[in-house]
């Protein structure tokens, strides 16, 4: 470049950067003018002097969303905290961004340490890393459910507020929005909410869209009383209690049960979900303390049933840890937030193509299969359509029968690894071989790998291998007994390399695999609805205090009744729901269907109440018993949940421990004991020979 040109170009630079200051200078003046000063006064005034947290949860929301992968958690989790901050757009940014935070904050530690622990054995690595996947969720989700657990807490507190405020006022709506007033809890945004409803050209319409949304049953059954009450008045009891306030301290007595509940399974549970996990991350560690101070193991760890064992620990740890978060989680009052229409399943089940393959799969409609399956769905409480079902069921099919195939060769080339890798060796049955042994072990499998890689694939016989082992380079001078021996070795190694393939019974094997996995989803709900089986007297009697909150409200009628069972239900829905569509065309007839539809004594007393309310006696009449053993029942539902927490307890200290008791005994215990025999009987016999 020439000097001239040179000079060109600073004077440019030059130039251009005194523009630049002079344009700032005046802009600058400019904004110290009339309005644009003032302005500029106002935003100083109200912008906050220092980096708080808040402002840092703010910007890191905005990057998570933007990192792919990472940006499916975060709307995910919006979607579930938006159903508690109530569109508080700024808290559902924060709490999203901080329970993110906090995952990666135990994941990436996690990662690293993974790494590190299984760099060299690179299928468990990708094993363990894609479990993260799961764990992330059940990260995610434990953190949303303290946030739901925090709600229900606040909500007592609140109604006890309530209380004092419709003392005060006498009006439900005014009460609520009062005591919505004083504090910015998330239940106050719910309360808001509720006071809208109420307010509202159409409370009716409205109340029916919060049932939708709201975060739990118990501010479903808030809302509805406070909408019957504003709507029919309010009522004393004999005593001159207000009926009103009377059916907030029942609400109260059911959320504190509920609250207890849930803290009782957090205790059972908080530390199973880590046993669980546990044996795969010591599986490697275990492996490597073996072999280090059992070299006679070296055999089974490195070798292809060392790898068998392996796998199976990590298919079981898989298994154990889904039936474990299915076991915890069957109780969450949280499942509002889940959409059936936006999730993959049915994104991939809208491709045309999918669409024909998935439909030869689903069975027709109105056969005895297709109501099975939908019944189970019913039964075991799950959001997803019978075509999502099936589109999970066709993938992990598809996936199982691929990763079974994979697997099969990855087992014949560990088999292979261990042939053409190990040292040749005669060990000792404890201890390691010194730096020179070694050395020679290795200098002889290289020897023994020359001869596999231009033998292997042939048949041939004893005397064959011992002819090309002669002719070779490194037995130019051995003797016919090393020879002997030599060919002896060879054979054995390649007998081993030649039968590691694929047969005929691995892809039957794979098949029948891919048939399992083709079946788990439906286990995993079958699994599911034997769960909510443990809550079914737990759900009666949730029925018996929605029946006492209503009998007594004027104009509250049977049909009443059913709608708010039907809203609450989850283990007698199907029934419910056909009772209620039912109801117009006969009354008694459609309650007698659903007692004959269900087989729980105490759904059945319930039941024989409605049929008497619809033509012999009135409500409070026909459910008096309720209002009177309103204690002995409360006592009876406590007594209910911790039966029901002790059996899940028990349950999930099972599945929990199964992993653990694997590890130890089937990788450790057994092997070394096996083993070690069968070293000592082949030392024995070597010795009984040279004698």
């Amino acid at each position: 470049m020439s000097n001239q040109m040179l000079f060109y170009i600073m004077g440019i630079s030059g130039g251009l950067f005194v523009f630049i200051i002079i344009a700032y200078f005046i802009m600058q003046k400019m904004l110290n003018k009339g309005d644009i000063k003032k302005i500029k006064q106002l935003r100083e005034g109200t912008r906050e002097k220092k980096f708080t947290s808040d402002i840092l949860y703010q910007k890191l929301y905005i990057y998570f969303i933007r990192i792919p992968f990472l940006n499916r958690y975060v709307r995910k989790l919006r979607r579930k905290l938006e159903i508690i901050n109530v569109d508080d757009e700024y808290l559902t940014r924060r709490q999203t961004a901080k329970i993110v935070l906090n995952a990666i904050l135990i994941i990436v530690p996690l990662t690293i340490f993974i790494i590190v622990l299984t760099y060299h054995d690179k299928l468990l690595l990708g094993i363990l890393l894609l479990f993260e996947v799961f764990l992330i969720e059940t990260i995610m989700g434990g953190m949303v459910d303290k946030l739901d657990t925090k709600l229900l807490k606040q909500q007592i507190g609140f109604f006890a507020e309530i209380r004092h405020a419709y003392h005060e006022y006498n009006m439900v709506e005014e009460a609520i929005y009062e005591v919505s007033q004083k504090d910015q809890l998330e239940i106050s945004r719910q309360g808001e909410k509720i006071y809208e409803i109420l307010t509202s050209d159409d409370p009716e319409t409205e109340l029916e869209k919060y049932y939708d949304v709201a975060p739990n049953s118990y501010l479903k059954e808030f809302a509805g009383v406070s909408f019957l009450t504003r709507e029919f008045g309010d009522r004393t009891d004999s005593n001159g209690a207000s009926l009103y306030l009377k059916n907030l301290n029942n609400i109260t007595e059911e959320m504190q049960l509920e609250i207890l509940k849930r803290e009782k399974l957090d205790y059972v549970f908080q530390s199973l979900s880590v046993i669980a996990l546990v044996p795969v991350l010591c599986i490697q560690p275990l492996k490597d303390w073996a072999v280090s101070n059992f070299s006679f193991t070296s055999s089974f760890y490195n070798g292809k049933l060392g790898f068998v064992i392996q796998l199976l620990l990590i298919i079981a740890t898989f298994i154990c840890y889904i039936l474990i978060r299915k076991l915890k989680d069957n109780g969450s009052t949280n499942n509002n937030y889940v959409d059936p229409n936006n999730t993959w399943q049915m994104k991939l089940y809208k491709n045309p193509i999918v669409k024909k393959v998935v439909d030869l799969f689903i069975p027709k409609e109105r056969t005895k299969e297709y109501k099975k399956d939908v019944n189970l769905l019913k039964d075991a409480a799950s959001k997803q359509k019978m075509e999502a079902l099936y589109v999970n069921r066709i993938v992990i099919c598809i996936a199982v029968f691929l990763a079974s195939l994979l697997l099969f060769n990855q087992i014949h080339n560990v088999a292979i690894d261990y042939i053409y890798e190990n040292p040749t060796s005669e060990y000792n049955v404890m201890g390691q071989m010194s730096e020179k042994e070694e050395a020679a072990a290795m200098n002889l499998t290289n020897q023994d790998n020359y001869f596999l890689d231009r033998l292997k694939g042939q048949k041939l016989t004893l005397e064959q291998i011992k002819l090309e082992v002669r002719y070779s380079q490194y037995y130019e001078d051995a003797t016919d007994q090393e020879i002997d021996q030599a060919a002896k070795r060879i054979d054995s190694k390649l007998k081993v390399v030649n039968k590691e393939y694929l047969k005929w019974f691995e892809w039957l094997l794979a098949f029948v695999f891919a048939l399992v996995g083709y079946c788990a989803p439906k286990w995993i709900l079958v699994f599911q609805k034997m769960m909510r089986r443990l809550e079914i007297e737990n759900e009666v009697m949730q029925f018996q205090t929605i029946i006492l909150m209503l009998m007594k409200i004027e104009r509250v009628n049977v049909e009443m009744i059913l709608e708010w069972l039907e809203r609450y239900s989850n283990i007698f829905r199907e029934p419910i729901t056909r009772c209620v569509n039912n109801y117009e065309a006969g009354a008694w007839e459609a309650l007698e269907e659903l007692k004959n539809d269900i087989n729980f004594e105490q759904m059945i007393r319930i039941v024989e109440g409605l049929q008497s309310a619809v033509e012999k006696i009135p409500i409070n009449e026909a459910f008096d018993e309720l209002d009177n053993e309103r204690e002995y029942y409360q006592e009876k539902r406590k007594e209910s949940n911790e039966r029901v927490i002790k059996r899940k307890g028990l349950i999930g200290k099972v599945i929990g421990f199964t992993p653990m008791v694997g590890l130890f005994v089937g990788y450790l215990i057994i092997p070394l004991v096996v083993i070690g025999l069968m070293s000592m009987t082949n030392a024995f016999s070597n010795i009984s020979t040279m004698m």
